[in-house]
């Protein structure tokens, strides 16, 4: 859209590459080296840096900077106003810098990832990022019993992440009600 600025490869041989049906909105800047998937929405005013990488279906609202290196999952979105410096796994949502809030479920609906499949997301969610075990003990559980394929694709995203992935941070809404604040928690399943 109006004044968005796509830069091309920084060096002889590289490339910024942009797939299918994707909406970048006004005044968003997407540096060199950059690989934009496809049914990507990038909303006004966000910043990539290079070497940027979006994964199908990801979302960045607006006014969102991300730096360089940085990875967006598949189904993964970024809220308004954030600055992520870690990879942002697969059908999470991030929020403020580099925090996970919680699961992109209205994401998940859209792409029609089906139920059984986002019950076995959370449950891999739970055991990732609130359960005592540690990463690695968390991968390896989820890898030895992958409940849908979407589980071993978010179990493998984490593990190729260079820069380490969002970590993730309790809100509370503004009610003060932390016991229902996140999305993941939100979820009928």
């Amino acid at each position: 859209r109006e004044y968005a600025t796509i830069h091309r490869g920084a060096s002889e041989g590289s490339s910024t590459t942009i797939g299918n049906d994707n909406l970048i909105m006004g005044l968003v800047h997407l540096a060199h080296d950059c690989r934009v998937h496809n049914n990507v929405i990038v909303a006004n005013g966000s910043l990539l840096a290079g070497h940027v990488e979006l994964l199908d279906r990801a979302f960045i609202s607006g006014q969102v900077v991300v730096h360089q290196f940085v990875r967006v999952g598949r189904c993964a979105m970024v809220a308004g106003l954030s600055r992520v410096s870690r990879d942002v796994p697969p059908f999470m949502t991030a929020i403020g810098e580099s925090s996970i809030l919680g699961l992109n479920v209205v994401g998940m609906r859209r792409a029609g990832i089906d139920s059984e499949a986002r019950l076995a997301l959370r449950k891999a969610f739970r055991l990732i990022y609130r359960s005592t075990l540690s990463l690695e003990e968390a991968l390896a559980e989820l890898a030895r019993n992958p409940e849908a394929p979407e589980v071993m694709e978010l179990v493998e995203f984490i593990r190729e992440s260079k820069r380490g992935i969002a970590r993730y941070r309790r809100v509370s809404n503004l009610s003060g009600d932390t016991e229902n604040a996140n999305a993941e928690d939100a979820d009928e399943e």
